[in-house]
Parts: structure tokens; C-alpha cells; sequence
């Protein structure tokens, strides 16, 4: 029975408040993965385009239309002050002339600043359509703000608050996320480009790791050198070493002799290994220890400019420079809006393609930005990582050559200050103690005659010689 419990228990059906829970957690995952903030991002804008079109495309038109009405009243008012004049005093109708024109003169600033463009609304598409509305959802949201647009009403500025608040963070999130992808891609097509034997970045590649495996070597050699000559130096003197391999080096340690392989031949094995195995091994490497040059970075995002220069002096009366201007203006998120997309389509084509090419222009060039931007960060990175090292090895190297000194100099101390009873020390001793001190005989015989029991200070191995000599 409690058997099948257990199985009913684990094969119930799940309720429908638990069904829509795990609907929701699934599907804010995928929302914020790397493919659903892409999309989150596109209709967020979208949305936004809706909004601020139902919210300010009102006003523009009444905006437009009171305009339109401003002048045709102020018109008829001219024409009836002509009229009604019927005189042919010029000042008098200037003035009067002159005091219509002015009150129409304040009307029509006061339309501007109520979002008024000086545009025919008959000819020319509103500013606040759908792919305007977009293009500006898109520059708060990029923190671009070109300024040309803005809304006029207090719910739209309400709704531009609230919409900014939201949708900043969620396009960082989409440069972050995005950048990432980007760069890892790039990384493994550039890796992929380099794996040829005979390309640049490979030949650098195998010529910095032979130079790294060489310093490795180095380093090793002179560790080991150190300590055997510190051993000796606190041991005394040894016998000769035995022969060690040609392609070796050797030292007598307190154990024997140390060798320690030449580092010619390693490298010249080494060498033949990245030679043979160039085609095969080096295809292995992981594609994303790979750092990207800065120039590259560099003529990618130059490339990219330049490239929209083109594309917009095409289809607006820009030239070359007005294009590149406009788009690194954008790119980098400065947005003056003295240079703004869209004069020449209206007047050619009628349609609103420019705002529709420089949104898309902006979301990849800006996710490409954030690209090249994680590239140049990894390289810069490593960079200042291989400065590290080398100032550490540096410092060691120094810190290890002084210590050696220290140490030496304490053990020849150490040696020279051991002390012996005259009475255990004999002429042999004595006159073997130049042979590794310059120490006089004759002198050493005179002060044992006067003191035959004075502690005097001898070598360590003359003592040893001199008790060996006495025994």
C-alpha cells in the first residue's frame, strides 16, 4: 500500500497555479537569455514607439493644424487692414502691417515650442509616426537623445521617465550579453585564421612561447646554481665532480652531482615539437585564450563608421564627412542632433526609411562597440598581466642575487670563526692553513710558543687538518 502511494504521489498531475509558475520561471529564462533579450529589447522599443506615437502624435497634429490656421487668419487680417486703410500713406500701413506680423510672429514661437517643426503636415510624414516614435524610444532607451524630438505634453514626459528608468538598464544588459557572444565569436574566427603555419600571428605565437620556455629554463638553471653554490660555500671544499652527460652542465652537491640539462638542447627539442606538431597540437588550443590586437579593434570599429558614412551619404544629402560625424556622434552616444536622418527620403521617396536604417544601424554598430570594447579590454588586460610578471621576475631575480651574497658572506663567516685549542692545533695544521687562507707560519709559530693554550681563530678545514695530523 505504501508502495502505491508513493507511486500515485509521484505521477499526480501538477495544479494549474503550479503549471503557471513553472510557464512564468521558464519563460523569464528565456527572456533573459541571450536570445530572448534580443528580442526583449526589439519590443520594448516597439512598445514604446506605440506609446509616445498615441501620446504626442495628438498634439503634433493640433500643433500643425493651429499653425496652418495662424497664417491663413493673419492673412485675411492683412488684406482687410488694406482694405479698410484705402489709403495710400505707406508709414501708416507699415505700421499697422507691422503690429500683425509681430503678434503672428509670437504665435508661431510659441508652436515651436510646442513641438511645431515648420514642416507642411500635407507633405511631409509627422515626426511622431510609428518609425519616428521607434527612433526616438531607441535614443532614450541608448542614452543617445538626439533633442530634435521631445515630447510636449506632460504625460509624455511622465511616460519618458518611467520608459528611461526601464529600459536603461534592460540595453545595458542586451551591449553586455550581446558583446560577449560577438567577441567569442570573433575570437574563433581569428583563431581559425591564425592556425596556418604560416601565418604572422602564429609564427609570434610559437616565437613567444620559445622565448617564455627559455626564460622557464633559465630561471631553473640558475635556482639550482645557487643552491649548490650556497651548499658549497657552507660545506667546504668537495671532491671533483664526476663527468656528467655532454648536454649537461654539473655541480657537486652534498649528495652527489646535480646536472642540470643544457638549455640549448631542451629548446632545440622543443622547437622540433612546435614544428611537428604546429598542424595538429596547436589546433587544440582553446580559441578564447586568444587576445585580439587593438588595432584590429580599432580598424573594425573605424571600418564601421566609415561604412555608415557611406551608406546615409547615400540616401540623405550628406557628404562624406557630415556622415562619418553623424555616426560616430551616435555611436558613442554623445548626440548633439545639429545633423538628424531623414530630410532627403521625405523628399524623394515619401517614405520614412532613413529612421528605420538608423535604428538598425544603431542597436548592431552599438552591440559591435561593446565588442570591440571586450576585446581591447582582454588584451589590454594581459598586457599588464605580462608586465606584472616580468617586474616580479625581475625583482626576484634581484632579490634572490642579493640573498646569495648575504647568505655566502654569512657562511664564510661562519667558517672562518671557528675555534680551536692551541694545544689540539700542531705546525702541520698551521702550515696547512694557507691553503685556503693566507695565513703566515711564522707567525702562528711565534704566538704558540708564547701561549701554548690561547684560543686562536683558524679555518675550518685547516682545523680539521691540523686534529687529523695530531691523531
Amino acid at each position: 500500500m505504501e508502495r502505491k502511494r508513493s507511486r500515485r504521489y509521484r505521477y499526480r498531475q501538477k495544479s494549474l497555479g503550479q503549471k503557471i509558475k513553472d510557464f512564468l520561471r521558464q519563460f523569464i529564462a528565456f527572456m533573459f537569455s541571450n536570445v530572448g533579450i534580443i528580442g526583449l529589447v526589439v519590443g520594448y522599443t516597439i512598445l514604446g514607439a506605440f506609446v509616445f506615437q498615441a501620446i504626442e502624435g495628438s498634439q503634433d497634429d493640433d500643433t500643425g493644424q493651429r499653425v496652418v490656421r495662424l497664417r491663413n487668419e493673419t492673412a485675411a487680417r492683412l488684406w482687410q487692414l488694406t482694405l479698410r486703410l484705402n489709403t495710400l500713406s505707406r508709414a501708416l500701413w507699415v505700421a499697422n502691417v507691422s503690429h500683425e506680423m509681430l503678434l503672428y510672429q509670437e504665435k508661431v514661437v510659441e508652436a515651436i515650442m510646442d513641438g511645431f517643426d515648420g514642416t507642411e503636415h500635407s507633405k511631409v510624414p509627422q515626426q511622431w509616426s510609428f518609425p519616428g516614435a521607434f527612433l526616438y524610444s531607441l535614443t532614450v532607451i541608448t542614452t543617445i537623445g538626439y533633442g530634435n524630438v521631445a515630447p510636449k505634453t506632460e504625460w509624455g514626459k511622465m511616460t519618458t521617465i518611467l520608459y528611461a528608468i526601464i529600459g536603461m538598464p534592460l540595453f545595458l544588459l542586451y551591449l553586455s550579453n550581446i558583446g560577449d557572444i560577438l567577441a567569442k565569436s570573433f575570437k574563433w574566427i581569428f583563431a581559425r585564421c591564425c592556425k596556418c603555419r604560416g601565418c604572422a600571428c602564429d609564427r609570434r605565437r610559437r616565437e613567444l612561447r620559445r622565448l617564455q620556455r627559455q626564460q622557464e629554463l633559465h630561471q631553473l638553471q640558475a635556482r639550482r646554481r645557487g643552491e649548490v653554490e650556497l651548499e658549497l660555500a657552507a660545506l667546504g671544499p668537495a671532491p671533483a665532480p664526476a663527468p656528467a652527460a655532454p648536454n649537461a652542465r654539473a655541480w657537486q652537491g652534498p649528495a652527489g652531482p646535480l646536472a642540470v640539462a643544457d638549455p640549448d638542447a631542451a629548446l632545440d627539442g622543443e622547437e622540433d615539437d612546435d614544428a611537428s606538431g604546429s598542424d595538429g597540437s596547436s589546433l587544440d588550443d582553446d580559441p578564447q585564450s586568444i587576445t585580439v590586437p587593438i588595432t584590429l579593434c580599432l580598424t573594425i570599429m573605424v571600418g564601421y563608421v566609415c561604412g555608415g558614412a557611406l551608406l546615409f551619404s547615400r540616401y540623405e544629402s550628406w557628404d562624406f564627412l557630415d556622415g562619418s560625424y553623424f555616426c560616430f556622434i551616435s555611436l558613442s552616444t554623445i548626440g548633439f542632433g545639429d545633423i538628424v536622418p531623414g530630410d532627403k527620403i521625405y523628399a524623394s521617396q515619401g517614405i520614412e526609411l532613413s529612421f528605420i536604417l538608423c535604428s538598425m544601424y544603431l542597436m548592431l554598430g552599438m552591440a559591435l562597440i561593446a565588442m570591440c570594447f571586450n576585446l581591447m579590454q582582454e588584451e589590454v588586460v594581459a598586457k599588464m598581466r605580462g608586465l606584472v610578471a616580468a617586474a616580479r621576475a625581475v625583482c626576484r631575480c634581484w632579490g634572490r642575487r642579493d640573498r646569495l651574497r648575504e647568505v655566502a658572506a654569512e657562511a664564510g663567516a661562519a667558517a672562518a670563526a671557528v675555534v680551536v685549542p692551541g694545544a689540539l692545533r700542531t705546525p702541520a695544521a698551521a702550515a696547512a692553513a694557507p691553503a685556503t687562507e693566507d695565513y703566515d707560519v711564522d707567525e702562528v709559530a711565534e704566538e704558540e710558543e708564547e701561549e701554548e693554550e690561547e684560543v686562536v681563530v683558524v679555518p675550518r678545514a685547516a682545523s680539521m687538518r691540523g686534529r687529523r695530523g695530531g691523531i
